[in-house]
């Protein structure tokens, strides 16, 4: 599932090749998941140009001329792919823009999600000002709940997915087992730090890696979250725990706060 810094990198790639070229035609393969009919959808943005493309949490946004937004959640299996010659399957939707270029929203579950001008999200970003420590604190004060499922609530806090509250843990060295409101306060402003720390050196080391995709994950720069990772960086067995309904991997480098 596309988490932060791969949605950061799809949207500065898709601005690169889409933007200000004129959206010709929008069509829609399946429609169960759209807030608006084909028809609205193509009123509001056929004959307008890109003019921007904007990561927001873990959704896209296209922004078109004329004031519409059409956002897009991949959720778990959504892939953004360019249409050539051979179509991509599991077409959701598929944009057309002048000049020949196209690309598709897919997705073999049917649950990505385009929506015609989202309403707007208050729950702040994990890379924007609104996401301080003064936030943060107040956010895991009353939560009894794990460090990580807080951490994965997109009701907190936006964008952060399973395998980079991994990484930002173990960064911060904190266990992803750790009661949420038993977190010292030294040590929630060392969380707040790891998580912007690892999130634009993630963004950096992906525009590095995929200067102009905008259909692959790429998980290279991972240093404890994944199956073939045995060892952190420092040399400590990664351990595997389901928690919340998700895996987590970390280490007893992690201090466990109950």
């Amino acid at each position: 599932m596309p988490e932060l810094p791969d949605l950061e990198i799809f949207a500065i790639n898709l601005e690169k090749q889409f933007k200000n070229k004129t959206l010709e035609s929008v069509k829609v393969i399946v429609s169960k998941k759209l807030n608006v009919t084909e028809t609205e959808l193509r009123e509001a943005l056929e004959g307008h140009k890109l003019t921007e493309v904007l990561r927001v949490g873990k959704t896209l946004q296209l922004r078109f001329g004329g004031g519409n937004i059409l956002g897009l959640h991949l959720m778990l299996h959504g892939r953004l792919m360019p249409v050539t010659e051979d179509p991509p399957k599991h077409q959701i939707i598929q944009f057309q823009f002048a000049g020949g270029n196209a690309f598709a929203l897919t997705d073999f579950q049917k649950q990505a999600t385009p929506t015609l001008n989202p309403p707007e999200n208050r729950v702040p970003d994990a890379l924007s000002q609104e996401f301080n420590i003064s936030y943060l604190k107040r956010a895991v004060a009353k939560k009894q709940t794990t460090i990580k499922q807080v951490m994965m609530d997109q009701k907190i806090v936006r964008g952060i997915g399973n395998a980079y509250a991994d990484e930002i843990l173990w960064k911060a060295r904190i266990s992803p087992k750790s009661a949420a409101n038993k977190i010292p306060e030294p040590r929630l402003k060392e969380l707040h730090q790891a998580i912007d720390d690892v999130l634009r050196t993630e963004i950096i080391n992906l525009t590095r890696a995929l200067p102009d995709v905008y259909d692959t994950e790429v998980r290279d720069f991972l240093v404890i979250h994944g199956a073939g990772i045995k060892e952190s960086p420092t040399g400590h067995k990664i351990k595997v725990e389901t928690i919340g309904g998700r895996k987590a991997y970390y280490t007893d480098e992690q201090e466990l706060f109950v």
